[in-house]
């Protein structure tokens, strides 16, 4: 499942394949899933939602 969800598979799809619930997957995958926050960011940057960071201090 680490390598669908790396590959960026949503992960509603990669539970129902797996036959696990969709909250099941950060709790057991969430130190496993990497490499995707660039991806992200851009996904977030196009479509205008990319949060602003919390200030300073």
């Amino acid at each position: 499942m680490t390598k669908w969800l790396n590959a960026g598979i949503p992960p509603t799809q990669v539970a129902e394949w797996a036959g696990n619930s969709v909250p099941m997957l950060p709790a057991t995958y969430a130190r496993c899933v990497e490499g995707q926050l660039p991806d992200l960011k851009r996904r977030l940057e196009a479509a205008g939602d990319l949060p602003e960071p919390p200030a300073p201090g």
